[in-house]
């Protein structure tokens, strides 16, 4: 979950043009993007996977795919290590949800959300990183390759970090591979906004174009920020809360947010219901997957179980308009 938005950092709604600020060209603006279509939240989807364990026993935080290698990844808390440390665990899934490796990163961060980048037969992850204890949020984002077993730290060898907006903090990436771009998720003094950059420029280490750039809008007050994703011209924001006892569908708090870059505006705005069943059933996690055809599906994870033994759920929508 991401408490800070319990601190009124998503006040605020529609899109901006921030030029002049620090790390944001004068030339960047929230309507460059060429239209794309969106995901239909209200409406019938699909369960990808239930009840699987991951290669820790915390809460899942955020998810990302691979999709070209057919790899899923999570991020979640270390367990044992102390809530403000932003010592990660990743996990490496098959899209049926086994585990089949894992890394470890150390001092990095909350992983709200995280995104995957294909080169051929790799994977490289895109993750906050150099943590900031006050609020265990990363101050700047990281890319590196996925190396089964591994255990990184800000200053590893390979890793390359950045922070691409000067006085931004609380970063986060989303990666939209499809599309060729990268959105960073960050804070400014009044609040969380998005820069979109290409892909292949951030790879460089180069920040100085933003494609679009808006303050994220108004969500549900007092619900947690659970992930978000960038795909094609929309955002897709999710948030939710833990069920308090007995699962019940009528108050559960999950719902998905669907943000129009080009017109600056949320289009729609859906209570989601899917595995009402779940014991727990926290929302966390969202991500884009794109099959062998080219069809994508939106992904949206619910963390279940019990404390010691949580577990991953995963389901979709995939209609398009």
């Amino acid at each position: 979950m991401d408490n800070l938005s319990r601190r009124g950092l998503l006040a605020g709604a529609g899109a901006v043009v921030v030029a002049g600020a620090v790390g944001v060209p004068a030339s960047a603006s929230p309507f460059t993007l060429t239209p794309t279509r969106r995901f239909v939240l209200d409406g019938p989807g699909g369960e990808v996977f239930r009840s699987k364990p991951l290669a820790d026993v915390t809460v899942m935080q955020s998810i990302a795919f691979d999709s070209a290698n057919q790899r899923l990844f999570t991020g979640q808390l270390r367990a044992g290590s102390p809530s403000t440390s932003g010592d990660l665990t990743l996990t490496q899934l098959t899209l049926a949800g086994d585990v089949v490796g894992h890394m470890y990163l150390s001092g990095f961060g909350h992983a709200v959300s995280i995104g995957a980048e294909t080169v051929g037969r790799t994977t490289y992850l895109w993750t906050e990183t150099d943590v900031d204890t006050v609020n265990a949020r990363g101050r700047q984002i990281a890319r590196f390759r996925w190396q089964d077993g591994a255990t990184l730290t800000k200053d590893s060898p390979g890793l390359r970090s950045w922070k691409p907006v000067a006085d931004g903090a609380v970063f986060t990436p989303s990666v939209d591979q499809q599309h060729g771009r990268i959105g960073i998720r960050h804070t400014l003094t009044d609040g969380f906004h998005i820069n979109v950059y290409s892909l292949a420029a951030a790879r460089a280490g180069d920040f100085s174009r933003v494609l679009a750039s808006f303050k994220q809008p108004a969500m549900t007050a007092g619900i947690d920020f659970q992930g978000w994703a960038l795909y094609g011209s929309y955002v897709y924001l999710w948030e939710g809360e833990a069920y308090a006892g007995t699962p019940d569908p009528a108050v559960a708090t999950s719902r998905l947010w669907t943000y129009d870059i080009t017109k600056g505006e949320v289009v729609e705005s859906v209570k989601i219901v899917d595995g009402a069943d779940l014991v727990y059933r926290e929302a966390e996690g969202v991500g884009v997957y794109v099959d062998r055809l080219g069809c994508p599906q939106l992904c949206f994870g619910f963390a279940s179980g019990v404390t010691g033994d949580r577990r991953a759920n995963l389901f979709y929508r995939s209609r398009l308009v």
